[in-house]
């Protein structure tokens, strides 16, 4: 017997666990404009102090936050690899390793996503001496992902994927080398056109928009999840909707750090496929994050219910069942529905004692 609603738990699409140790501490203003750009040095400082162990705690902790907001599995997008000094560790599974047993101990279901990360920005930049733990070449890459395939004992809890950073951060080549050694990669992730200056460096660099290069270069399928999409023109979104691709949406973090608001109402309306994440954890609520959704969309539109399909009567409700579709499929799971087959990864809502 429960005492409330039974729902699907919402998968978390987009996770970087560490940061949840920056929460506000980013909230001052520096010299000149705050920006995404000015934030990331913030992150990069705090990025510099995570060990092992500091960050199987810290991850730890967000995990078993996000099961009592109603996350009940995560893809984490993993990109401390090295050493602060950039050396590899004694053990190349070191932070991998932590993730994978701070999930563990929490009881939340993980997709892993070792990312890739080799240069600064667009034209094959070097990488900066604060972002050397990052990076890796694609023979070390793709050597983890080697030794990460689940084992047989850890076949039913975690899933890998593979993510690339960004394509400001991997090269054109580095790019086509890994995809044709992971053809079969069950989810690949990436941020992309999340700040207009990163549109523009990819317009200067590869001669079109982000999304459209990736569409037209390297082409996106069903198992792509493309990060943010902020700045997406309309015919990237179609793109988007006609290749079964994922757009996952994180409000809170895209609201605080300025970089935008994603044109969802025409997204929605071509079909697209959506998941949310809470990415930086600013927020660690699904139901904040869909209702920043929302909230966006209205005051875009200057109209009430926006993002409800019209047969619906039910915006939470919808909301909900679509990001819950969309997680699954990024995820690498069959989750996000109380079907048979599906594991029992249940939320109860207590009606007595609503929480926002």
């Amino acid at each position: 017997l429960i005492n409330g609603a039974a729902i699907p738990g919402m998968p978390n699409a987009h996770s970087h666990a560490f940061q949840r140790a920056m929460a506000g501490l980013a909230e001052r203003r520096t010299q000149g404009a705050d920006t995404f750009w000015s934030w990331r040095e913030v992150m990069y400082r705090l990025a510099e102090r995570i060990t092992p162990d500091c960050l199987n705690a810290i991850a730890a902790q967000v995990y078993v936050d996000m099961l009592k907001a109603g996350y009940t599995s995560v893809c984490e997008f993993h990109y401390l690899h090295n050493q602060p000094d950039g050396r590899a560790y004694e053990d190349p599974l070191a932070t991998c390793q932590s993730i994978i047993d701070a999930a563990g101990s929490a009881g939340i279901a993980p997709t892993l996503l070792p990312t890739l990360y080799q240069t600064s920005d667009f034209g094959g930049a070097p990488p900066a001496a604060v972002q050397k733990r990052f990076v890796l070449d694609s023979d070390r890459f793709l050597a983890l992902l080697a030794r990460l395939r689940p084992t047989p004992q850890h076949a039913n809890h975690m899933e890998v994927g593979i993510a690339f950073h960004s394509l400001r951060a991997v090269p054109p080549e580095a790019l086509r080398e890994v995809l044709a050694a992971q053809a079969r990669a069950k989810t690949i992730h990436i941020h992309i056109a999340e700040q207009e200056r990163e549109v523009s460096g990819c317009v200067a660099q590869l001669g079109c928009r982000p999304i459209a290069w990736l569409a037209d270069e390297i082409g996106i399928d069903a198992r792509w999840c493309l990060v943010h999409a902020t700045h997406a023109s309309s015919e990237e979104l179609d793109a988007i909707a006609r290749s079964g691709a994922v757009v996952a949406l994180c409000p809170t973090t895209e609201a605080n750090l300025g970089d935008g608001i994603f044109p969802s109402q025409s997204y929605f309306k071509a079909g697209g496929a959506f998941a949310i994440g809470s990415d930086s954890h600013i927020s660690l609520s699904p139901c904040v994050e869909l209702g920043w959704l929302e909230n966006q969309a209205r005051l875009a539109r200057r109209a009430r219910n926006v993002l409800v399909p019209g047969d619906s009567s039910s915006l939470g409700a919808s909301l909900w069942k679509r990001a819950c579709t969309g997680g699954a499929r990024v995820s690498a799971r069959r989750i996000g529905a109380l079907d048979t087959g599906c594991p029992a990864a249940i939320v109860v809502l207590d009606t007595n004692s609503p929480s926002f």
